[in-house]
């Protein structure tokens, strides 16, 4: 009876483990393939908040964005 418990308990501790790292490497792959923000968002942006910027601020930004995905 324990032991049936316990290897129950195992297994949902491996499935959890398993799908975490599945869902994160699935997600990641999706964010790459479809960014949630581009240089022409960036740009319609700043327009919007006032500024014209130029390339090397939008590169700056896009740069900022791909570092912490």
């Amino acid at each position: 009876m324990l032991h049936d418990i316990l290897m129950i308990l195992l297994g949902l501790v491996i499935g959890l483990i398993i799908g975490f790292f599945v869902a994160r490497t699935l997600m990641k792959k999706y964010m790459k393939k479809n960014p949630p923000i581009n240089e022409e968002m960036i740009k319609a942006l700043m327009m919007q908040m006032g500024r014209k910027p130029n390339q090397k601020q939008i590169n700056q930004m896009m740069k900022n964005m791909n570092k912490y995905m």
